[in-house]
């Protein structure tokens, strides 16, 4: 029988005003090593966003270093399990914004649309008066969404607003109510407060996002269709947050299923449908040889550095 998993992710996020963040940058990366959990941790004014993981005593202590601090006591996280760490390294980065949307004077601790429990999902978008938007990335949607959502095929969030302001749906006098989510809900957090500054009244986001919605929503009754892009090692999640069938191009990062790996393109850590044709010959000649180094290391029983990716989207 195969072993239970050992290895606790956790993935969090909090919008609240932190002045101070630069101060504790060096106290949260040393707390990370001394219980040698990996993961990226994004912090801001705004406040704090990321994906942590490791022994499940080790993720524990991170966030109780984490809740200790007055502003987040409150921060939820979501958990999953595995077998393999999802990380090989911790960084704990400064940004401007814990999620990228560069719209100035749009503050999430302010304004936000009216969240929507996953139970309550189906019943709120099941009406045709509202208008469900899909908030994520092209490659994120292209593995799976809800029935009926509309898809702005952006390749980062930092377009969805000019993809916003082109739609002449949502640009008319009145307003319609307007349904948004994402993969776990921070992205909504900006979304729907951006509706709220363009003057949408009835906004709403799905709350906890659509991995909540995949853990607690029954299959028979889900809406949702595919598989959910997730930003680590486990590439794509389904309901119960079981692992899914996708695995990243280790070239473009693009996650793959059956059909894409059987692809005449699909060369594994060099290419696929996606990027073959982006590719230079001496690219592709780096690819294969850090693909053969990562072979190497599996056959030693080791982990190569250049077999993971994970955090980001494709490039």
């Amino acid at each position: 029988m195969e072993s239970a998993p050992r290895y606790l992710t956790a993935a969090l996020y909090k919008f609240v005003d932190l002045p101070d963040f630069e101060a504790l940058r060096e106290p949260l990366q040393a707390c990370c090593d001394a219980h040698q959990v990996k993961g990226t941790l994004l912090l801001a004014s705004e406040g704090i966003n990321g994906t942590i993981a490791g022994l499940e005593p080790g993720v524990r202590a991170v966030l109780a270093h984490l809740r200790a601090d007055p502003r987040l006591a409150t921060l939820q996280h979501k958990e999953a399990w595995a077998h393999k760490p999802p990380f090989l390294r911790m960084k704990v980065r400064l940004k401007k914004e814990i999620v990228t949307l560069r719209v100035p004077g749009l503050d999430p601790n302010k304004t936000v649309g009216q969240y929507v429990k996953p139970q309550d999902w189906n019943a709120l978008v099941a009406d045709p008066d509202v208008v469900l938007i899909d908030t994520r990335n092209d490659y994120e949607v292209a593995i799976g969404s809800f029935q009926g959502a509309i898809n702005p095929n952006i390749k980062t969030f930092t377009e969805l607003p000019a993809w916003l302001d082109a739609q002449p749906a949502l640009q008319g006098e009145k307003k319609p109510r307007v349904a948004m989510f994402c993969t776990g809900g921070i992205r909504c957090e900006k979304s729907t407060a951006l509706m709220k500054m363009h003057g949408f009244e009835e906004v709403y986001h799905l709350e906890g996002g659509i991995l909540k919605y995949l853990e607690e929503v029954p299959p028979e009754q889900s809406t949702w269709e595919g598989e959910c892009f997730v930003f680590d090692e486990r590439v794509s999640v389904g309901h119960g947050l079981q692992t899914g069938p996708h695995e990243l191009c280790r070239s473009c990062r693009w996650p793959l299923d059956a059909e894409d790996k059987a692809s005449v393109h699909y060369v594994k850590g060099v290419s696929c449908a996606h990027c073959h044709d982006q590719r230079s010959p001496e690219q592709k000649a780096q690819l294969a040889e850090r693909q053969r180094q990562v072979e190497l290391a599996e056959a030693r029983g080791e982990v190569h550095v250049g077999a993971h990716m994970p955090g980001h989207g494709p490039r």
